[in-house]
């Protein structure tokens, strides 16, 4: 019998715990325990996580939209320590009817020291607002006295005047145990809702409806002779229906990183909804159903988009003197386009509309994305090119599913050119015509024309980007390798190589050259046109490379790429979940030549082979041959298409794990 009323029990006192996530009521379970026992590689778990949105009627205000979080993290050892930095953006606008707000804001540590669980409150040394640009701002919060093993629980609301609700997540980096979620919107406002289609992990939702009021008070003077003899308030009382999305979720596994994923937030579970009308008792429905058109005609309407494109004083006596010696379309673009990159230097701030204003960035020499490159669109309509803006995603801000102008955060130049269209960002240094920032390579981007059309354009590169090395090597009897390396980089090789190295001083280049490379010595280094942007990289060294062959034996044994073969295949896991974004396209491309050292001859050679993938999407290619005491090696790698999908990459993980074997294959030696 003590058995059982033992059993009921911890059965009653487990149950209690799972269900006490009041905040505050954290307790030494959760302060001990050393994993997550479902996902135990997890550096940290968010034990619960509520959200609650919903509408508050203010009078003189009308729907204020409320978004209550309450997060309590276990953090299990320091790789779990970012966890306990949060960012909260808010929309500040231009006005104080436009503002979002972020209100009581409460953060705890919780630490057990013995058996006595410690708090340390967040204090305000511990919370920074940071600017985005002129219409958000991010509230970012560092929790106190974070050790191994802590417990971080924290709450705030932000109070929106807006209609629009942001995304929902269900899905974070960490793996969370409990999720309650609440959605209540007035009958008033019609929402299209869309589940992420690229998500893994669906969460289910119950739909119900509640009943809810809201009082609106008003005074009633009774006046006589010009003198109020009495006042009266009058309530009335509103009925409505919200209608009620709700969710209560366990063990939701963790949104889990793999190598060359493009943005992994493009795979998140998470919630979307858009706004399609708004009907108050009594009136007509307000239909806000939209369509890209609908957005892109908005934003050009903007004075901070369209009426900017629409100055020039501030710049014609410049642009006149600029291209005055001149007349091709081309010569004029290349002209500007390095005029706008020396003249306004980047603020790190984004968006599609101004910041300062395009004249007041000039001169001051400094702007954000869309100052700098609505200025370089209006200066080359100005000097007769047809050029328009194309509005972006940057990867960070992922790929838009429902129309909205929150699916933009960027925009870059598009300018025709020889029956062409060439597309231009002069916000950063080392681009040139069509070779942008790797961010802005997001699929689609949609261009506006000055007649106010639009369309959608790729802007996944289609030209490849090379990458040719010369190697010439000299085998040696003492068992190393000397010998010289001449690279050639093209297009986004050459610009990663340029955004990567341009600070590197000689001696910095040769121990990056030297890094993870075993004995290798690089002797001498040179590279050429780093700084002149129309040609590409050329980088020579030489090299010695201590015992680059083995002796096992009376045998030599040696790879053909010596310190250039790829020691491991990537791609380990046995699935996918998302696509491979290699970015671009490339093809690499090795020419080998090898002389033999004295006294030796080819006992084995790894035979010439191709591999593709996918048809032409991909091609592998090894070619070996001997001429006397030489052997030549050319072996190439040519990638097609930037994206690999996730349906694709069991074949392209074979493709590249025969690529990695062939590299490892050993030419054999023995004595002649």
């Amino acid at each position: 019998m003590k058995k059982i009323v033992f059993i009921v029990a911890l059965i009653v006192s487990q149950v209690a715990f799972a269900q006490d996530y009041k905040f505050g009521k954290v307790s030494k379970e959760e302060l001990t325990e050393k994993a997550n026992p479902t996902n135990p590689e997890a550096n940290a778990t968010v034990l619960y996580r509520s959200q609650k949105i919903y509408f508050d009627f203010q009078q003189g205000k009308g729907f204020m939209q409320k978004n209550e979080i309450h997060e309590r993290i276990k953090i299990y050892n320091k790789d779990g320590f970012d966890q306990a930095t949060k960012f909260v953006r808010l929309y500040v606008g231009s006005s104080n009817d436009s503002k979002e707000k972020l209100i009581g804001l409460k953060a705890v540590t919780y630490n057990l020291n013995g058996k006595k669980i410690e708090e340390d409150k967040l204090r305000s040394n511990g919370i920074f607002e940071e600017a985005t640009n002129k219409y958000w701002e991010t509230t970012k919060f560092t929790m106190p006295i974070v050790k191994e093993g802590s417990v971080i629980e924290y709450r705030y609301t932000i109070v929106s005047p807006f209609t629009g609700i942001d995304d929902i997540p269900f899905q974070q980096s960490i793996p969370i145990k409990k999720l309650d979620f609440e959605l209540k919107t007035p009958e008033y406002y019609l929402y299209q809702t869309l589940l992420n289609p690229r998500a893994s992990y669906i969460p289910k939702f119950t739909n119900t409806k509640a009943t809810n009021s809201f009082t609106i008070s008003s005074k009633e003077r009774n006046i006589s002779n010009r003198v109020v003899t009495a006042s009266t308030t009058n309530k009335s009382t509103i009925d409505y229906v919200d209608n009620v999305v709700s969710a209560s979720l366990d063990n939701i596994p963790a949104l889990k990183g793999e190598e060359y994923v493009d943005n992994l937030g493009n795979y998140q579970s998470k919630l979307i909804l858009e706004l399609q009308s708004i009907q108050y008792p009594g009136e007509p429905i307000k239909n806000l159903a939209t369509s890209w058109d609908k957005v892109t005609k908005t934003i050009y309407d903007n004075s901070d988009f369209g009426g900017e494109l629409n100055k020039t004083g501030y710049f014609k006596k410049d642009i006149d003197a600029l291209i005055a010696s001149v007349s091709s379309p081309e010569e004029k673009t290349a002209l500007i386009f390095d005029f706008v990159k020396a003249k306004v230097k980047w603020n790190d701030l984004h968006g599609y509309t101004t910041d300062l204003g395009v004249a007041k960035a000039y001169r001051e020499g400094v702007g954000n994305i869309a100052d700098i490159n609505l200025m370089l669109v209006s200066m080359l309509r100005y000097a007769g090119i047809e050029a328009n803006p194309i509005l972006v995603s940057t990867k960070s801000n992922g790929i838009p599913l429902l129309p909205t102008r929150s699916g933009f955060n960027y925009v870059i130049c598009a300018a025709e050119l020889n029956g062409g269209v060439v597309y231009l960002d002069a916000s950063e240094h080392y681009t040139t015509a069509n070779i942008l920032p790797s961010k802005t390579l997001n699929w689609l981007g949609r261009l506006i024309r000055e007649n106010g059309t639009s369309e959608w354009v790729e802007l996944i590169p289609k030209v490849s980007s090379r990458e040719m090395v010369s190697i010439s090597i000299k085998l040696n009897e003492d068992l190393s390798a000397t010998g010289k390396v001449r690279n050639h980089l093209t297009n986004y090789q050459a610009a990663r190589f340029r955004n990567k190295y341009h600070n590197f001083n000689k001696e910095e280049m040769m121990a990056s050259l030297e890094k993870n490379r075993g004995a290798l010595e690089v002797l001498e280094y040179d590279n050429k046109n780093v700084k002149d942007l129309s040609k590409p990289i050329l980088q020579t060294y030489d090299f010695h490379l201590e015992s680059a062959l083995e002796e096992i034996g009376d045998k030599v044994y040696f790879s053909p790429m010596l310190f250039f073969a790829s020691k491991e295949n990537p791609f380990k896991e046995d699935t996918r979940n998302y696509p491979i974004d290699f970015v671009y396209p490339f093809s690499d491309k090795y020419i080998i030549n090898m002389q033999l050292p004295e006294g030796y001859v080819v006992d084995t050679l790894p035979e010439s082979s191709k591999i593709q993938f996918n048809g032409t999407e991909g091609e592998y290619t090894f070619l070996s041959n001997q001429k006397g005491n030489i052997l030549q090696f050319t072996v190439s790698l040519d990638l097609n298409k930037s994206l690999v999908l996730a349906s694709d990459y069991e074949q392209f993980k074979q493709f590249y794990q025969l690529k990695v074997e062939k590299e490892l294959e050993k030419v054999v030696l023995k004595k002649g």
